[in-house]
């Protein structure tokens, strides 16, 4: 088994989800079968949606630069982080170590484009520092794909912080249905769960559509990664 670091505290109860998601994916009859990771569980990260939608936050990149090496120094043979807004500092994260990064975002696109083929449409659940960025547009774009966004932004960025200050609520999971439900009757039949906070509320989404959570795409990296032995894992770069 290959030791994995993990960025966490992006929020605290999306990086024990993974954790418990990994645990899950291990057919194991002992405790040695599990996968062996280093959590470096970090609430004080700053703020990705006070940097990237507010524009007055504290940069994050060089914390997740340092909270990487402190990984790789302690075991870690790989990187992943379960915060897909915080994958816009992933640049900041490979150039300061040297061990691969699962890539969430990649995987996830990849994954989507399979699912929506060429000339389709793919609804984004995120937050709304997501779209302000493009964290997904371009690379959906190479595939010939379209994102598509909820259309409430202050909804969604409400929700978000709903869930972190008080748990997954009936609140929550109504705004994202409300937003599952218009990326639907726009023609997203392909929808991403493309935040951490939405992760815990992911029933919510509309029944008709092909929904899947990127923090599930980047438990089977991790797995696979973890258990090659030896083998490239996509993803990893």
């Amino acid at each position: 088994m290959r030791r994995v670091g993990i960025l966490g505290g992006m929020g605290p109860q999306a990086t024990l989800l993974l954790m418990q998601k990994i645990i899950d994916a291990v057919p194991a009859t002992d405790d040695a079968d599990h996968i062996p990771l280093l959590v470096d569980q970090n609430p004080q990260v700053p703020s990705r949606i006070r940097r990237l939608i507010e524009g007055t936050g504290e940069d994050p990149a060089p914390v997740l630069a340092d909270m990487a090496r402190r990984l790789v120094a302690g075991g870690a043979e790989a990187l992943a982080m379960p915060c897909n807004t915080a994958h816009h500092y992933a640049p900041a994260i490979r150039s300061a170590v040297k061990v691969p990064f699962i890539d969430m975002v990649d995987l996830s696109v990849t994954k989507a484009a399979k699912l929506a083929g060429l000339d389709g449409q793919v609804g984004i659940l995120a937050s709304p520092a997501v779209r302000r960025i493009g964290l997904f547009d371009a690379a959906l774009a190479r595939f010939g794909v379209r994102a598509l966004y909820p259309e409430d932004e202050a909804a969604m960025l409400g929700a978000i912080r709903q869930i972190k200050s008080g748990g997954p609520g009936p609140e929550a999971q109504a705004v994202l249905r409300d937003a599952s439900n218009g990326l639907l009757r726009r023609g997203a039949f392909v929808q991403m769960i493309a935040c951490t906070e939405f992760s815990l509320v992911t029933e919510a989404t509309a029944k008709e559509v092909v929904a899947f959570d990127t923090l599930d795409v980047l438990v089977e990296a991790i797995r696979d990664f973890a258990t090659a032995r030896g083998r490239s894992t996509g993803g990893a770069k």
